[in-house]
């Protein structure tokens, strides 16, 4: 398999230099996942950090399939990326580390944790839940944003509640390993709710097994098996990831008896940023701040 990316140096002269990988969210993600990554590479590159990303299994110029892979495919993946930036003469090898956005906050997790080598690693809205409580979470706020305050009838309301209760069938469909035949009935059968479809309206065969096969992800088993220091951003009004929860598994988790001393963990709210830590009617940009907060810590690390 080959993965196809970018590699960033910073245009100043000077002695070897820090990176980091970035690693892409949920989906077909490629090297810039969709306009997330491109003011986050300029900046981290104008601070003096080297930055590669990379078109995820399957996308882009990448082969292979993402779809038919697992998380700790995905992770090796994410490793591989790591290397390669390492093995670059102008970039201090242990001084690079990964940054992974949200479903590649756990994808960077898992492969830092497999490595003694990792100097830090940084998550952004990274769900400190499995994946199907965290896809309920956000398909219940969207569904409540579709009817809002007392415009939302006693109709809205039932179409809501089928349409999560739908969701609770498929999730205990795919622990019964159910094909994807079983999982369309079950859609047919609640009259194809269209709420749904932001959940997945792109279902095929491929998508249905991905989906069941990492849905249970517990991301817990990685955060204590850190052995190096951890920034985790979050912004405080995330419709899609349950904040306070999540915050909640990270303190746990950071508590727990043998977890490494290296293992540190500072977490940056933004109390009014979204998913992509960008506030309301702020454009595409960056939240005031946010990118500063990364290379202040990145730098001290």
């Amino acid at each position: 398999m080959r993965l196809a990316g970018c590699l960033g140096l910073p245009a100043q002269a000077g002695p070897a230099r820090a990176g980091v990988v970035l690693v892409g969210g949920s989906g077909a993600t490629d090297r810039d996942n969709d306009t997330f990554f491109p003011p986050l590479r300029d900046h981290l590159l104008n601070a003096g950090t080297a930055v590669l990303s990379y078109d995820k299994r399957g996308v882009g110029a990448s082969s292979g399939d993402w779809r038919a892979a697992t998380l700790t495919d995905l992770a090796a993946d994410a490793s591989a990326a790591l290397d390669f930036l390492r093995s670059q003469p102008e970039v201090e090898a242990h001084s690079v580390g990964f940054f992974g956005h949200s479903e590649g906050g756990w994808v960077v997790l898992r492969a830092a944790t497999a490595r003694d080598d990792m100097p830090w690693v940084v998550t952004n809205s990274c769900p400190g839940v499995s994946p199907a409580v965290q896809e309920r979470h956000a398909l219940a706020h969207h569904l409540r944003d579709a009817h809002p305050g007392s415009q939302a009838d006693v109709d809205a309301d039932a179409d809501a509640e089928n349409t999560l209760a739908l969701y609770d069938r498929l999730i205990e469909a795919g622990r019964r390993d159910a094909d994807f035949a079983t999982a369309m009935h079950l859609v047919d059968a609640a009259g194809r709710p269209p709420g749904l479809a932001y959940y997945r309206a792109d279902m095929d065969e491929h998508l249905w097994t991905f989906l069941k096969r990492k849905q249970d992800h517990d991301p817990t088993p990685d955060l204590i098996g850190l052995r190096c220091p951890h920034l985790a951003f979050f912004g405080g009004q995330d419709p899609l990831v349950p904040v306070a929860d999540s915050l909640h598994v990270l303190g746990a988790a950071l508590c727990r008896t043998g977890r490494s001393r290296r293992a540190t963990l500072t977490v940056e709210v933004l109390p009014e940023a979204d998913h992509r830590l960008r506030l309301p009617g702020g454009g595409n940009g960056p939240a005031p701040g946010y990118l500063d907060k990364l290379t202040r810590w990145l730098h001290q690390h």
